[in-house]
């Protein structure tokens, strides 16, 4: 696995926007996951539910506050 690549706040805003990147909340909790979502995000659950129907090339940004 490679380096861990970093965005800013806004970056990643354009991209889920733009429809570029899947932005997920990175909490196992879904109760903390609720209280922290960011607006076009999903929560880990949803993640990992729809793993393998994503595009191997989708961007995913991971986010925890």
């Amino acid at each position: 696995m490679g380096e861990v690549a970093r965005t800013t706040p806004a970056e990643a805003r354009r991209k889920v926007t733009a429809g570029e990147a899947l932005f997920v909340c990175a909490y196992e909790s879904e109760e903390l996951c609720g209280r922290m979502m960011l607006e076009g995000g999903i929560s880990l659950a949803q993640f990992r539910s729809r793993l393998a129907t994503l595009d191997k090339g989708q961007e995913i940004i991971f986010y925890c506050a």
